[in-house]
Protein backbone atom coordinates (compact mmCIF):
# COMPACT_ATOMS: atom_id res chain seq x y z
CA UNK A 1 0.00 0.00 0.00
CA UNK A 2 1.49 3.40 -0.96
CA UNK A 3 2.22 5.96 1.72
CA UNK A 4 -0.60 8.43 2.31
CA UNK A 5 0.34 12.08 1.81
CA UNK A 6 -2.76 13.74 3.26
CA UNK A 7 -5.61 12.47 5.43
CA UNK A 8 -8.70 14.68 5.19
CA UNK A 9 -10.88 14.31 8.28
CA UNK A 10 -14.57 15.16 8.04
CA UNK A 11 -16.51 15.02 11.34
CA UNK A 12 -20.21 14.84 10.56
CA UNK A 13 -23.38 15.23 12.57
CA UNK A 14 -26.68 15.71 10.72
CA UNK A 15 -25.41 17.62 7.70
CA UNK A 16 -27.06 15.67 4.89
CA UNK A 17 -27.92 18.90 3.04
CA UNK A 18 -24.25 19.78 2.41
CA UNK A 19 -22.31 16.55 2.88
CA UNK A 20 -22.33 15.39 -0.75
CA UNK A 21 -20.82 18.72 -1.83
CA UNK A 22 -18.13 18.54 0.87
CA UNK A 23 -17.13 14.98 -0.01
CA UNK A 24 -17.21 15.60 -3.75
CA UNK A 25 -14.98 18.64 -3.35
CA UNK A 26 -12.41 16.70 -1.30
CA UNK A 27 -12.36 13.99 -3.94
CA UNK A 28 -11.21 16.55 -6.54
CA UNK A 29 -7.55 15.92 -5.69
CA UNK A 30 -5.67 13.50 -7.93
CA UNK A 31 -1.95 14.28 -7.74
CA UNK A 32 -1.21 13.03 -4.23
CA UNK A 33 -2.04 9.92 -2.25
CA UNK A 34 -5.14 10.99 -0.37
CA UNK A 35 -7.45 9.37 2.14
CA UNK A 36 -10.76 10.86 3.25
CA UNK A 37 -11.91 9.78 6.70
CA UNK A 38 -15.51 10.76 7.31
CA UNK A 39 -16.80 10.18 10.82
CA UNK A 40 -20.50 9.76 11.39
CA UNK A 41 -20.98 11.19 14.88
CA UNK A 42 -24.31 9.54 15.60
CA UNK A 43 -26.26 11.35 12.87
CA UNK A 44 -30.01 10.81 12.85
CA UNK A 45 -30.61 12.12 9.31
CA UNK A 46 -29.46 10.67 5.97
CA UNK A 47 -25.79 11.56 6.40
CA UNK A 48 -24.58 7.98 6.82
CA UNK A 49 -26.18 6.88 3.54
CA UNK A 50 -24.39 9.69 1.70
CA UNK A 51 -21.07 8.68 3.28
CA UNK A 52 -21.58 5.03 2.32
CA UNK A 53 -22.36 5.97 -1.27
CA UNK A 54 -19.08 7.89 -1.55
CA UNK A 55 -17.20 5.08 0.17
CA UNK A 56 -18.54 2.61 -2.39
CA UNK A 57 -17.65 4.87 -5.31
CA UNK A 58 -14.19 6.07 -4.23
CA UNK A 59 -11.69 3.73 -2.50
CA UNK A 60 -10.01 6.71 -0.86
CA UNK A 61 -13.10 7.34 1.30
CA UNK A 62 -13.35 5.51 4.64
CA UNK A 63 -16.41 5.79 6.89
CA UNK A 64 -16.23 5.46 10.65
CA UNK A 65 -19.70 5.07 12.16
CA UNK A 66 -19.66 5.94 15.86
CA UNK A 67 -21.84 7.13 18.70
CA UNK A 68 -22.31 10.84 19.22
CA UNK A 69 -19.38 12.34 21.13
CA UNK A 70 -18.97 15.83 19.66
CA UNK A 71 -16.68 17.58 17.20
CA UNK A 72 -13.47 17.35 19.21
CA UNK A 73 -13.73 13.65 19.96
CA UNK A 74 -14.58 12.92 16.32
CA UNK A 75 -11.57 14.78 14.94
CA UNK A 76 -9.30 13.15 17.54
CA UNK A 77 -10.56 9.74 16.42
CA UNK A 78 -9.93 10.69 12.80
CA UNK A 79 -6.37 11.79 13.57
CA UNK A 80 -5.71 8.56 15.49
CA UNK A 81 -7.00 6.45 12.59
CA UNK A 82 -5.25 8.49 9.88
CA UNK A 83 -2.23 7.25 7.90
CA UNK A 84 -1.27 10.54 6.25
CA UNK A 85 1.90 12.53 6.63
CA UNK A 86 -0.35 15.58 6.90
CA UNK A 87 -3.82 16.10 8.37
CA UNK A 88 -6.51 18.31 6.86
CA UNK A 89 -9.91 19.09 8.40
CA UNK A 90 -13.03 19.69 6.32
CA UNK A 91 -16.27 20.64 8.00
CA UNK A 92 -19.23 18.90 6.35
CA UNK A 93 -21.22 22.08 5.66
CA UNK A 94 -18.31 23.69 3.76
CA UNK A 95 -16.45 22.80 0.57
CA UNK A 96 -13.00 23.21 -0.95
CA UNK A 97 -11.95 24.30 -4.40
CA UNK A 98 -10.35 21.67 -6.68
CA UNK A 99 -6.82 20.56 -5.82
CA UNK A 100 -6.56 22.28 -2.45
CA UNK A 101 -4.82 19.32 -0.84
CA UNK A 102 -2.72 18.60 -3.94
CA UNK A 103 -1.47 22.17 -4.05
CA UNK A 104 -0.81 22.64 -0.33
CA UNK A 105 1.04 19.33 0.02
CA UNK A 106 3.19 20.03 -3.04
CA UNK A 107 3.91 23.54 -1.81
CA UNK A 108 5.05 22.22 1.56
CA UNK A 109 7.20 19.55 -0.10
CA UNK A 110 9.52 22.30 -1.40
CA UNK A 111 10.83 22.87 2.12
CA UNK A 112 13.33 20.79 4.07
CA UNK A 113 12.82 19.99 6.91
CA UNK A 114 9.10 19.44 6.36
CA UNK A 115 6.85 22.27 7.61
CA UNK A 116 4.79 21.71 10.73
CA UNK A 117 1.87 23.68 9.24
CA UNK A 118 1.02 24.58 5.64
CA UNK A 119 -1.43 27.47 5.85
CA UNK A 120 -3.62 29.34 3.35
CA UNK A 121 -6.38 31.98 3.42
CA UNK A 122 -10.01 31.10 2.76
CA UNK A 123 -13.17 32.37 1.10
CA UNK A 124 -16.04 33.60 3.28
CA UNK A 125 -19.54 32.59 2.23
CA UNK A 126 -21.54 35.38 3.83
CA UNK A 127 -25.32 35.15 4.42
CA UNK A 128 -25.36 31.55 3.14
CA UNK A 129 -28.58 30.01 1.87
CA UNK A 130 -30.20 33.43 1.41
CA UNK A 131 -30.82 35.55 -1.70
CA UNK A 132 -28.13 37.93 -0.42
CA UNK A 133 -25.35 35.32 -0.24
CA UNK A 134 -21.98 36.55 -1.47
CA UNK A 135 -18.33 35.49 -1.42
CA UNK A 136 -15.42 37.56 -0.14
CA UNK A 137 -11.84 37.12 1.02
CA UNK A 138 -11.07 36.41 4.65
CA UNK A 139 -9.67 39.04 7.00
CA UNK A 140 -6.03 37.94 6.77
CA UNK A 141 -5.89 37.56 2.99
CA UNK A 142 -2.80 39.42 1.71
CA UNK A 143 -1.83 40.33 5.29
CA UNK A 144 0.58 37.47 5.98
CA UNK A 145 3.98 38.40 4.61
CA UNK A 146 6.86 37.71 7.01
CA UNK A 147 9.34 38.16 4.16
CA UNK A 148 10.68 34.62 4.39
CA UNK A 149 9.49 31.03 4.66
CA UNK A 150 9.25 28.99 6.78
CA UNK A 151 8.42 31.27 9.70
CA UNK A 152 7.05 31.23 13.23
CA UNK A 153 3.89 32.81 14.59
CA UNK A 154 5.89 35.69 16.08
CA UNK A 155 6.79 36.65 12.48
CA UNK A 156 3.10 36.84 11.44
CA UNK A 157 0.86 37.13 14.55
CA UNK A 158 -2.07 38.25 12.39
CA UNK A 159 -2.74 34.52 11.86
CA UNK A 160 -4.43 34.25 15.27
CA UNK A 161 -6.21 37.60 15.36
CA UNK A 162 -9.10 36.59 13.10
CA UNK A 163 -11.51 33.69 12.76
CA UNK A 164 -9.92 30.38 13.93
CA UNK A 165 -9.73 28.93 10.42
CA UNK A 166 -8.05 25.66 11.40
CA UNK A 167 -9.42 23.97 8.27
CA UNK A 168 -7.55 26.17 5.76
CA UNK A 169 -4.31 24.37 6.60
CA UNK A 170 -2.47 21.06 6.69
CA UNK A 171 -0.84 19.86 9.91
CA UNK A 172 2.06 17.44 9.97
CA UNK A 173 0.82 14.44 11.95
CA UNK A 174 4.25 13.89 13.49
CA UNK A 175 4.18 17.49 14.79
CA UNK A 176 0.80 16.95 16.46
CA UNK A 177 2.10 13.77 18.07
CA UNK A 178 5.42 15.29 19.17
CA UNK A 179 3.66 18.24 20.84
CA UNK A 180 0.80 16.06 22.16
CA UNK A 181 -1.81 18.35 20.60
CA UNK A 182 -5.41 17.16 20.68
CA UNK A 183 -8.85 18.71 20.44
CA UNK A 184 -10.82 19.31 23.61
CA UNK A 185 -13.62 16.77 23.90
CA UNK A 186 -16.90 18.41 24.86
CA UNK A 187 -20.51 17.92 23.72
CA UNK A 188 -21.35 19.43 20.35
CA UNK A 189 -18.91 21.72 18.57
CA UNK A 190 -18.10 23.82 21.61
CA UNK A 191 -15.63 26.24 20.00
CA UNK A 192 -12.85 23.67 20.42
CA UNK A 193 -11.18 25.00 17.26
CA UNK A 194 -9.99 28.06 19.22
CA UNK A 195 -7.60 26.28 21.63
CA UNK A 196 -6.41 24.03 18.77
CA UNK A 197 -5.53 27.14 16.73
CA UNK A 198 -3.45 28.60 19.56
CA UNK A 199 -1.71 25.33 20.45
CA UNK A 200 -0.70 24.52 16.89
CA UNK A 201 0.43 27.95 15.74
CA UNK A 202 2.24 28.81 18.98
CA UNK A 203 4.14 25.51 19.03
CA UNK A 204 5.01 25.31 15.33
CA UNK A 205 8.64 26.00 14.48
CA UNK A 206 8.07 25.87 10.71
CA UNK A 207 4.96 27.45 9.20
CA UNK A 208 4.66 28.06 5.46
CA UNK A 209 1.93 30.12 3.82
CA UNK A 210 0.49 29.94 0.32
CA UNK A 211 -1.50 33.02 -0.68
CA UNK A 212 -4.32 31.17 -2.41
CA UNK A 213 -7.81 30.77 -0.92
CA UNK A 214 -9.18 27.25 -1.45
CA UNK A 215 -11.51 26.62 1.47
CA UNK A 216 -15.08 27.97 1.26
CA UNK A 217 -16.53 28.60 4.70
CA UNK A 218 -20.28 29.09 5.21
CA UNK A 219 -20.67 31.62 8.01
CA UNK A 220 -23.32 31.36 10.73
CA UNK A 221 -25.58 28.71 9.30
CA UNK A 222 -28.73 28.16 11.39
CA UNK A 223 -27.91 25.59 14.05
CA UNK A 224 -24.15 26.17 13.94
CA UNK A 225 -22.27 26.57 17.20
CA UNK A 226 -21.55 30.23 16.47
CA UNK A 227 -25.28 30.96 16.34
CA UNK A 228 -26.39 28.85 19.32
CA UNK A 229 -23.39 29.38 21.59
CA UNK A 230 -24.11 29.73 25.26
CA UNK A 231 -23.19 33.04 26.83
CA UNK A 232 -20.08 32.04 28.71
CA UNK A 233 -18.52 29.74 26.12
CA UNK A 234 -16.33 32.34 24.43
CA UNK A 235 -14.98 33.54 27.78
CA UNK A 236 -14.21 29.97 28.87
CA UNK A 237 -12.32 29.28 25.64
CA UNK A 238 -10.33 32.53 25.91
CA UNK A 239 -9.31 31.53 29.43
CA UNK A 240 -8.16 28.13 28.18
CA UNK A 241 -6.18 29.76 25.37
CA UNK A 242 -4.60 32.13 27.90
CA UNK A 243 -3.57 29.09 29.96
CA UNK A 244 -1.93 27.56 26.88
CA UNK A 245 -0.02 30.77 26.13
CA UNK A 246 1.15 31.09 29.72
CA UNK A 247 2.17 27.43 29.95
CA UNK A 248 4.19 27.79 26.74
CA UNK A 249 5.91 30.89 28.13
CA UNK A 250 4.83 33.10 25.21
CA UNK A 251 6.03 36.68 25.76
CA UNK A 252 6.14 37.99 22.18
CA UNK A 253 4.44 41.40 22.01
CA UNK A 254 2.79 40.82 18.62
CA UNK A 255 1.32 37.46 19.60
CA UNK A 256 -0.04 38.75 22.90
CA UNK A 257 -1.60 41.86 21.34
CA UNK A 258 -3.26 39.72 18.66
CA UNK A 259 -4.53 37.41 21.37
CA UNK A 260 -5.91 40.33 23.37
CA UNK A 261 -7.82 41.51 20.28
CA UNK A 262 -9.59 38.13 20.25
CA UNK A 263 -10.69 38.75 23.84
CA UNK A 264 -12.00 42.24 23.12
CA UNK A 265 -13.96 40.83 20.19
CA UNK A 266 -15.56 38.26 22.51
CA UNK A 267 -16.47 40.96 25.02
CA UNK A 268 -18.07 43.13 22.35
CA UNK A 269 -19.96 40.13 21.01
CA UNK A 270 -21.09 39.16 24.49
CA UNK A 271 -22.63 42.55 25.19
CA UNK A 272 -24.17 42.71 21.71
CA UNK A 273 -25.69 39.22 21.95
CA UNK A 274 -26.84 39.17 25.56
CA UNK A 275 -27.50 42.81 26.43
CA UNK A 276 -25.31 45.71 27.48
CA UNK A 277 -26.81 45.56 30.98
CA UNK A 278 -25.93 41.92 31.54
CA UNK A 279 -24.01 41.73 34.85
CA UNK A 280 -22.60 38.31 34.06
CA UNK A 281 -20.96 39.53 30.84
CA UNK A 282 -19.43 42.46 32.74
CA UNK A 283 -18.07 40.13 35.44
CA UNK A 284 -16.65 37.64 32.94
CA UNK A 285 -15.12 40.47 30.90
CA UNK A 286 -13.49 41.86 34.05
CA UNK A 287 -11.93 38.47 34.79
CA UNK A 288 -10.63 38.31 31.23
CA UNK A 289 -9.26 41.86 31.30
CA UNK A 290 -7.32 41.23 34.50
CA UNK A 291 -5.28 38.63 32.59
CA UNK A 292 -4.15 41.32 30.11
CA UNK A 293 -1.19 43.66 30.58
CA UNK A 294 -2.43 47.31 30.72
CA UNK A 295 0.70 48.70 29.10
CA UNK A 296 0.20 46.37 26.16
CA UNK A 297 -3.54 47.06 25.87
CA UNK A 298 -3.04 50.81 25.38
CA UNK A 299 -0.59 50.07 22.53
CA UNK A 300 -3.16 48.14 20.47
CA UNK A 301 -3.87 50.58 17.66
CA UNK A 302 -6.91 48.78 16.25
CA UNK A 303 -8.70 48.97 19.62
CA UNK A 304 -11.05 51.92 20.08
CA UNK A 305 -10.81 54.40 22.93
CA UNK A 306 -14.21 53.25 24.17
CA UNK A 307 -13.00 49.68 24.50
CA UNK A 308 -9.82 50.78 26.26
CA UNK A 309 -11.93 52.76 28.71
CA UNK A 310 -14.12 49.71 29.22
CA UNK A 311 -11.00 47.66 29.88
CA UNK A 312 -9.84 49.94 32.70
CA UNK A 313 -13.34 50.21 34.16
CA UNK A 314 -13.94 46.45 34.36
CA UNK A 315 -10.40 45.33 35.16
CA UNK A 316 -9.95 47.74 38.03
CA UNK A 317 -6.48 48.72 36.82
CA UNK A 318 -5.43 52.37 37.05
CA UNK A 319 -6.02 54.08 33.68
CA UNK A 320 -2.99 54.80 31.51
CA UNK A 321 -3.03 57.77 29.11
CA UNK A 322 -3.14 56.86 25.42
CA UNK A 323 -3.52 58.54 22.04
CA UNK A 324 -6.43 57.79 19.71
CA UNK A 325 -4.48 58.74 16.60
CA UNK A 326 -3.24 55.19 16.08
CA UNK A 327 -6.83 53.93 16.05
CA UNK A 328 -7.91 56.47 13.45
CA UNK A 329 -4.93 55.56 11.27
CA UNK A 330 -5.95 51.91 11.56
CA UNK A 331 -9.49 52.76 10.43
CA UNK A 332 -8.16 54.40 7.28
CA UNK A 333 -5.84 51.47 6.61
CA UNK A 334 -8.70 49.02 7.17
CA UNK A 335 -10.92 50.84 4.67
CA UNK A 336 -8.14 50.82 2.05
CA UNK A 337 -7.44 47.14 2.72
CA UNK A 338 -11.12 46.11 2.60
CA UNK A 339 -11.70 48.04 -0.62
CA UNK A 340 -8.61 46.67 -2.33
CA UNK A 341 -9.31 43.02 -1.41
CA UNK A 342 -13.11 42.88 -1.60
CA UNK A 343 -14.31 45.95 -3.50
CA UNK A 344 -15.72 49.38 -2.67
CA UNK A 345 -19.07 47.98 -1.53
CA UNK A 346 -17.38 45.84 1.07
CA UNK A 347 -15.24 48.76 2.21
CA UNK A 348 -18.31 50.95 2.67
CA UNK A 349 -19.94 48.09 4.56
CA UNK A 350 -16.98 48.07 6.96
CA UNK A 351 -17.56 51.78 7.61
CA UNK A 352 -21.22 51.08 8.38
CA UNK A 353 -20.16 48.27 10.73
CA UNK A 354 -17.76 50.63 12.48
CA UNK A 355 -20.52 53.20 13.00
CA UNK A 356 -22.84 50.58 14.50
CA UNK A 357 -20.09 49.20 16.74
CA UNK A 358 -19.23 52.72 17.87
CA UNK A 359 -22.84 53.34 18.89
CA UNK A 360 -22.94 50.05 20.78
CA UNK A 361 -19.69 50.81 22.62
CA UNK A 362 -20.88 54.29 23.54
CA UNK A 363 -24.11 52.84 24.88
CA UNK A 364 -22.29 50.29 27.01
CA UNK A 365 -19.84 52.80 28.40
CA UNK A 366 -22.05 55.81 28.99
CA UNK A 367 -25.46 54.35 29.76
CA UNK A 368 -24.52 51.19 31.65
CA UNK A 369 -21.06 51.82 33.09
CA UNK A 370 -21.26 55.57 33.60
CA UNK A 371 -17.96 56.33 31.86
CA UNK A 372 -17.66 59.86 30.58
CA UNK A 373 -15.73 60.81 27.46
Amino acid sequence: MPDIDVSVIIPCYNTEKYLDQALSSAEQNDRINLEIIVLNDGSTDGSLEIMRAHEAADPRVRVIDKENQGYGASVNRGIAESRGTYIGILEPDDWVKPHMYDDLFEYGAQFDPAPDIIKSPYTRVVLPETPDQYLCNCSYYKRIDPGFQPFRLSDAPHLIQHHPSIWSALYRKGFLEEKNIHFMEVPGAGWVDNPFLIETLCQADRIVYKEQPYYCYREDLPGSSSVLRRARLSFDRWDQMADIIENLGITDDGILKAFYVIGFRYVGGGFADFGDDNPDIAAWAGDMFRRMDPERVVRIDNLSGHMKNLYFKLSGYDPIPYSRMGYYRELVKEFIYSTSTNGIGFGLGRINLYIRQKATEQGILKQKLNIQE
